[in-house]
């Protein structure tokens, strides 16, 4: 595996069980491979922002997850606390009932509320949940996350029912055109994983698994 694709790739730990010493490997590993970024739990934002501080790796970090269903002040105050403890990249996850139910009003005043809440200091990536919505949904949820101004769209939390398909990918992919990011996460646990949702589109991966990519491997990790 390149060092392009090592770029490409948000070095994952998000488990509720993930301990101290296990940040410290995903940063150390981070900086070892020079991941795009790691992207962890809220909690653990300050820690990784200190334990990276003088790399080119990113701090990310996740907004309303894993469920999307708080609401978006309570998004807002998330990523504000975040971006202060040190991230700059957010990946907010979508009011997905809202969607379901046809609120489009609300997922887009969702999104945008996290936008402008990261605006000139951090990137916004939005976590679609892409096994639980049809493929109406899934390019509805796509183009909200455009008119919001989000800098990414995103397939999956790796915490529900699916993870990334390369089919997910590739009509994200024409859904929100060329300017914008397209993150597949979930599932993608091998370099072969990885070559399928490039060469789909995506311009980002998110994987517990990265050290196992660069070196040709394949992980039993779920994310």
């Amino acid at each position: 595996m390149t060092n392009n694709v090592a770029k490409m790739i948000d070095h994952t730990l998000l488990k509720a069980d993930a301990t101290k010493d296990q940040i410290e490997k995903i940063c150390a590993e981070a900086k070892e491979y020079n991941f795009a970024s790691v992207c962890v739990n809220p909690t653990w934002v300050k820690l990784s922002s200190d334990l990276l501080n003088g790399t080119e790796v990113k701090v990310c970090t996740v907004i309303g997850f894993p469920l999307g269903a708080s609401t978006p002040e309570t998004k807002v105050f998330e990523t504000k606390n975040a971006i202060e403890n040190g991230a700059t990249e957010v990946d907010m996850v979508i009011n997905i009932g809202a969607l379901k139910g046809g609120d489009n009003e609300l997922v887009e005043r969702d999104i945008r509320a996290v936008v402008d809440a990261a605006k000139g200091k951090a990137l916004t990536k939005v976590i679609i949940e892409t096994c639980l919505l049809t493929e109406e949904e899934k390019v509805r949820a796509c183009e909200l996350s455009v008119k919001a101004g989000a800098d990414f769209v995103k397939t999956s939390t790796g915490f529900s029912t699916g993870g990334a398909t390369a089919e997910d990918i590739a009509l994200m992919r024409k859904t929100v055109g060329p300017e914008i990011g397209v993150k597949a996460s979930g599932g993608v646990r091998s370099a072969e994983d990885a070559q399928k949702m490039i060469e789909a589109g995506a311009t980002r991966i998110g994987a517990s698994s990265g050290a196992a990519i660069v070196n040709g491997l394949t992980s039993d990790s779920d994310y």
